[in-house]
């Protein structure tokens, strides 16, 4: 019971929600991962100037939580000098996915530079998590999809993640209560469609499966 939420950080960044009818969830889809990016300290206050000469006035969510994102991330903690990028991970970066060689070496202990770039990335998802829980009031929890979340499971079960989500001033006991978890099924999103549709038909009970 009560409303759901999903963001889901991979190529992009998908956000989407589910109303509650009293016996029924509706999804509705929505575009919250181009909503305006806003710092929470100043180191970030410095990374929405550095992305504003890359791409312009307007920086959104994905800009830092997608992909592309963790990438951003590590180039800025690089070129201000808050990390060495090893001659090896410099090789590994141009030549593979980077983003998967960023997530990999901070997971391994390879890298501080990665280390600390997959750390921000994961405190800004908890932020954006909880942005939009707060939105469409995600009583009913909110669930993490994309490709990278089940990826970095083991970062995102640390306290900054929560920490993060829950920061929202006199809104923190709401969100402290809001269930959040990952979405590791990676045919969810198909099995999700076909229930709904069986449901349309009469073909399964709104309870079933």
């Amino acid at each position: 019971a009560g409303n759901l939420a999903v963001i889901a950080a991979g190529t992009g960044l998908g956000e989407a929600g589910a109303y509650w009818d009293g016996r029924r969830h509706h999804p509705f889809a929505c575009e919250g991962g181009h909503a305006d990016f806003a710092p929470r300290d100043v180191l970030e206050g410095e990374l929405l100037a550095y992305l504003r000469q890359r791409y312009g006035a307007h920086i959104s969510w994905e800009r830092v939580l997608s992909g592309h994102g963790l990438v951003n991330l590590y180039e800025f903690l690089r070129d201000t000098n808050r990390g060495v990028e090893e001659p090896w991970l410099r090789e590994a970066v141009s030549r593979d996915d980077p983003a998967a060689t960023i997530a990999r070496a901070a997971l391994d202990g390879r890298s501080p530079l990665c280390a600390a770039a997959l750390d921000r990335f994961v405190a800004l998802y908890g932020t954006e998590a909880g942005n939009l829980a707060l939105k469409v009031m995600a009583e009913g929890g909110v669930y993490l999809g994309g490709g990278i979340a089940p990826r970095i499971v083991a970062r995102l079960a640390r306290p900054e993640f929560m920490a993060a989500f829950a920061a929202k001033g006199r809104m923190r006991p709401l969100l402290e209560a809001i269930p959040v978890k990952v979405i590791l099924n990676d045919e969810a999103a198909l099995r999700g469609a076909a229930r709904y549709a069986a449901i349309d038909a009469g073909l399964l009970g709104e309870e079933g499966f």
